[in-house]
């Protein structure tokens, strides 16, 4: 006798399983796409756009992670075996179904095993309608569901560690009696390093420091050692936060999210077009054997006071470059574009090197050697009022160009 009042549901052979929800609108491709796009050197935004989804979402997924790829979707992991399906196999599989195709025909198009096929339909298919509707997306979801394997972080299992790694990190300063004092207060706003006046005072080591102190400080334990790329996951990535995130305001980058390397690499300075490059320079300049030819840098100083320095390459003369704040500074909001006010923007260095280096003769002017600082953005208007060759130093070598070459 058929019994009545029970959901079809409830005389399936398989138990109910709870209701996914709303099927996420990324899967594993998606996010390895995206990924890709952010250690090409691609924004957030861009990088999510080339992974199918919005760039509000390709935000929220890099602030998620801290601005790290989760180990298994980084570009450099090991790519999926064969052996798991992928969700444009489980499209396929689906459409199959609707059209009534048998699960060898399936197997045959999809060059899989029937039994992996059958598999694949009695697990993930989909049951809350009350029969075993085959869809992709609700599989997936099955699927990633199962084949969660969170492996434990080392410094939650070894409190030892996480103590030795934390202490360095934080780099108290104390007293010679032993008390501990902060310093300044920092005031923790989650997303950006505060002003480096600003943070608290410590002696911090780096995550490579730390790494590489453990193996001399515990030559005989095995068990207390651990990477400098997994304290910077523990930090920034909150699935695996072991570590305080304010602790990442005492690395000496003081991010509050991991800068991605091929992005800061990608970071030019757009007035350098057509400027010219220190390899460029005449034989001439390197031999110090004619005078005129100057180089210049910019030193910053507390509370956003600045002053320009000009040393002559053979005399090694040096003239001082007076940067006062300019009118309004301090005063009312700061207008959008404008110059900028505190007196070492690029319109106040052009016209202090150009106030201050025309009262020369012609003969001892003959060319300017500059780092990439924003500050030398009017450079070619600069090069027009004085006559000057201007030269770059190149990126991350500003000592190619000082007084020691």
């Amino acid at each position: 006798m058929t019994k009545t009042g029970r959901r079809k549901s409830e005389r399936s052979t398989r138990g109910k399983l709870n209701s996914p929800g709303r099927p996420p609108v990324w899967q594993r491709e998606n996010l390895c796409r995206f990924w890709r796009g952010v250690a090409a050197g691609h924004s957030s935004e861009v990088s999510a756009v080339e992974a199918g989804v919005s760039g509000p979402v390709g935000i929220r997924w890099f602030r998620s992670s801290g601005g790290m790829p989760p180990t298994h979707l980084a570009p450099s992991a090991t790519p999926l075996m064969r052996r798991n399906l992928t969700f444009s196999e489980r499209e396929e599989i689906a459409l199959e179904c609707a059209r009534g195709t048998g699960i060898r025909a399936i197997a045959r198009k999809l060059s899989r095993s029937p039994s992996t096929v059958s598999r694949e339909i009695r697990r993930n298919s989909a049951t809350r309608s009350g029969d075993f509707g085959y869809r992709a997306i609700t599989a997936q979801w099955h699927a990633d569901r199962a084949g969660q394997r969170p492996k434990p972080s080392k410094l939650a299992n070894n409190p030892a560690l996480r103590d030795y790694v934390q202490d360095r990190l934080s780099g108290l300063i104390a007293t010679p009696g032993g008390i501990a004092f902060d310093g300044p207060v920092v005031i923790w706003k989650g997303r950006r390093a505060v002003h480096r006046q600003s943070r608290r005072w410590s002696c911090a080591w780096s995550p490579e420091q730390i790494a590489q102190r453990l193996k001399i400080d515990f030559p005989e334990d095995p068990t207390m050692r651990i990477s400098h790329e997994a304290i910077y996951q523990a930090l920034y990535i909150q699935g695996r936060g072991v570590l305080k995130r304010e602790l990442s305001a005492c690395l000496r980058s003081g991010r509050a999210l991991r800068l991605p390397r091929e992005r800061a690499r990608g970071r030019g300075r757009p007035f350098l077009t057509d400027a010219l490059m220190i390899s460029d320079r005449p034989a001439e300049i390197g031999d110090r054997a004619v005078p005129g030819h100057w180089e210049g840098d910019l030193i910053l100083g507390l509370g956003s006071s600045a002053i320009g320095t000009l040393v002559e390459r053979t005399t090694r003369f040096t003239m001082l470059l007076h940067l006062p704040r300019m009118e309004g500074y301090g005063k009312g909001d700061v207008p959008k574009n404008g110059p900028a006010l505190a007196g070492h923007g690029a319109e106040a260095v052009r016209d202090a090197i150009a106030g201050t280096i025309m009262g020369l003769p012609a003969a001892l002017r003959r060319s300017l050697t500059w780092d990439q600082g924003a500050e030398m953005a009017q450079h070619a208007q600069l090069q027009v009022d004085t006559g000057l060759e201007i030269y770059f130093c190149d990126p991350q070598s500003p000592l190619s160009g000082s007084c020691s070459a």
